[in-house]
């Protein structure tokens, strides 16, 4: 586990500390035992502490509790070290649960066919958590006030968007090395349908991401509201109008690919008008980066911030300790979560 989670192959952890693949696959496997030096050396490498290889106890995931954003192509090192990530995030999150009272988990769950039922299971979970029908102001805030954990990881290839742990606290983990503060919003609402539609269920096949994306976009882009939006300000005639969407995209703060997408969706433009028009953003420079793009930061996890607050504060519980209780380094969750070194000021933030 400690070797995926630094993304580590068997024979990059083997040439680390000068051994055989074979050999460092037969520790995994229990097949033989390694040497006081070896357990040293190991350690170093992996950033815990020597007695991290004696714990036992620990259980796993199942492989329907995880649910990626990814993509077709991404190859099996990369999934393996988001999984490993999200084991060693949840572990956190458990220990975190067991001294604080955090928000209670309200999630939903509701079973979708068909496209309408995901667009009502979107309307009803706006209903569920009292959203009402306009702009999300902030998704990360949602989320957490409805129970689920958000944090982010770092260093792991881009063809990884996100991840969503269906686990007794739900967990939303963010690749952070995307740029788009709007995309980022979108792979949360993603997640969210995940977590809402498809528990107990294994994901990543083309269906259930398309369920997931639908979803996002309908709880992102209400059809009723927004289709009044572009109707008004996206669509002039059978052209469209890039300032309009400009105004829809600050608004609702959604990319105008995702504008563009709902709207064939909600059959606002027809399929021409819609590969003509991403075309165009192509054209403009505005494929992957968008022109507005820099106008809002990127959402920040609160939930998890206030929660390092609380433990210091209540608990005089410095990165150090905490990390010394799962037996790693204090660096050795710099990849997954910022654990303050100093009395972070408490944050208490509303709705």
């Amino acid at each position: 586990m400690a070797r995926q989670y630094h993304g580590l192959s068997l024979n990059e952890l083997a040439n680390s500390i000068e051994k055989s693949r074979q050999y460092i696959h037969q520790l995994e496997t229990g097949r033989t035992e390694p040497t006081e030096q070896t357990i040293k050396l190991l350690a170093d490498t992996l950033k815990v502490l020597p007695s991290f290889f004696c714990t036992s106890g620990q259980t796993y995931f199942a492989e329907e509790q995880f649910h990626f954003r990814k993509n077709v192509t991404t190859k099996v090192v990369y999934k393996q070290t988001v999984k490993a990530r999200g084991e060693f995030f949840e572990r956190i999150v458990k220990f975190i649960d067991e001294k604080l009272n955090l928000p209670e988990v309200d999630f939903p769950s509701i079973d979708v066919e068909t496209n309408e039922e995901i667009e009502k299971a979107a309307e009803k979970t706006r209903s569920h958590w009292d959203l009402g029908m306009g702009p999300i102001s902030n998704m990360v805030r949602v989320v957490e006030n409805a129970g689920a954990v958000v944090t982010y990881f770092d260093g792991v290839s881009t063809s990884v968007d996100a991840l969503s742990i269906t686990a007794k606290r739900p967990i939303i983990i963010r690749n952070d090395s995307k740029q788009s503060p709007y995309r980022l919003r979108f792979d949360l609402a993603h997640e969210t349908g995940h977590l809402i539609m498809h528990e107990g269920q294994v994901t990543g096949d083309r269906l259930t991401e398309l369920q997931a994306n639908r979803f996002a976009s309908a709880f992102l882009m209400p059809r009723t509201t927004f289709s009044k939006d572009f109707m008004m300000f996206g669509n002039r005639g059978s052209r469209i109008s890039w300032q309009g969407l400009s105004d829809i995209k600050l608004k609702w703060k959604v990319s105008k690919a995702a504008i563009l997408y709902r709207a064939k969706d909600l059959n606002l433009i027809d399929s021409d008008q819609y590969r003509s028009a991403i075309i165009g953003l192509k054209k403009r420079g505005e494929g992957i980066v968008e022109s507005e793009d820099h106008f809002i930061e990127k959402e920040k996890y609160e939930l998890l911030n206030n929660a390092f607050a609380c433990l210091d504060q209540y608990y005089q519980i410095k990165a150090n300790e905490f990390a010394e209780f799962f037996k790693v380094k204090s660096d050795f969750f710099s990849v997954l979560v910022d654990i303050p070194k100093n009395r972070p000021k408490l944050q208490l933030v509303g709705n």
